[in-house]
């Protein structure tokens, strides 16, 4: 498929204060696009901001918030003129037993991770329509395949795939593409947050080759610019991803059996695991519910 270049192109990038949605936003500055950056954290944003390249500019918002949401689309329209490509990228997560888990953290997670992308898509669609651009919803190796311990994050990135997927189908004749990024474990303060807690981790390395390591960030988020560039209908952060989905179909069987020997290895040693969302990211999206809420 032909790239389409990103010079004079209008990003929005969600989650943009860090790990992938901060080193996207330097990517594509440094291919000429203009940049607005939306997250929780205005300090971050602002220096994320100011490290550009090119013109860009940021916004404070909760992609779960509407009116916010409709209220940074119309803004960005005005600073920029228009909008080609919207990256939902602001996620959240927790691990864990489910049984154990927090009510509000769990539903955080549902909230950021899907509602949130489909409140960013609904904002953000009526100017990437007169653009005829390009929406891109950042998903997981989550969304191929099931895992004990993360039963929050496999819902929300399971639903936003789907989601894509049918808006892909809805929007298509207007203009606008939508694609799915997937992406594996990749060195982010997500990552590293969920790495904190024992049990996470040696689930983790547990895993078959290749879905037990850590990858690196900018190979992952190259892959994301050149999907971009592209308007992919699938983009593919690792390149063993591609492969998961001819296999997805025998994969929830397999965790079922293979992840129930696992959690009788690690029985003993659930009670008393973190339950709150994970990484500097999750503690940003708790302090701004506390703040709200006082």
């Amino acid at each position: 498929m032909s790239r389409v270049s990103l010079e004079g192109q209008v990003a929005v990038v969600t989650g943009a204060a860090r790990g992938v949605g901060e080193l996207l936003a330097r990517k594509l500055s440094a291919r000429g696009a203009k940049v607005a950056l939306v997250g929780l954290e205005p300090d971050e944003l602002k220096q994320v901001s100011a490290r550009l390249h090119g013109e860009s500019a940021h916004w404070y918002a909760d992609v779960t918030d509407h009116e916010a949401m409709s209220r940074v689309a119309a803004e960005v329209k005005e600073r920029f003129g228009k909008v080609d490509i919207v990256v939902a990228n602001a996620g959240v997560a927790t691990g864990g037993p489910f049984v154990d888990s927090d009510p509000e953290s769990w539903r955080r997670v549902i909230e950021v991770n899907l509602i949130g992308s489909a409140v960013t898509g609904r904002a953000f669609l009526p100017v990437l329509t007169e653009s005829r651009g390009y929406l891109l919803q950042i998903a997981s190796l989550a969304a191929i395949t099931p895992a004990p311990m993360m039963t929050a994050y496999c819902a929300s990135k399971s639903g936003v795939e789907a989601y894509a997927h049918s808006l892909r189908a809805e929007v298509g004749y207007r203009g606008v593409r939508v694609g799915v990024a997937y992406l594996s474990w990749t060195d982010t303060d997500m990552v590293r947050g969920a790495d904190q807690d024992d049990v996470m981790r040696e689930l983790r390395q547990r895993l078959p080759w290749p879905s037990n390591k850590t990858y690196p960030l900018g190979p992952a988020v190259d892959r994301i610019v050149a999907g971009i560039e592209r308007r992919a209908a699938h983009v593919y952060g690792q390149w063993w991803l591609r492969g998961m989905q001819g296999v997805r179909g025998y994969l929830p069987g397999l965790i079922g059996t293979v992840g129930q020997r696992e959690m009788r290895r690690f029985a003993d040693r659930l009670a008393g695991m973190r339950t709150g969302l994970v990484g500097a990211g999750g503690a940003a999206d708790e302090q701004q519910r506390i703040t709200h809420r006082d």
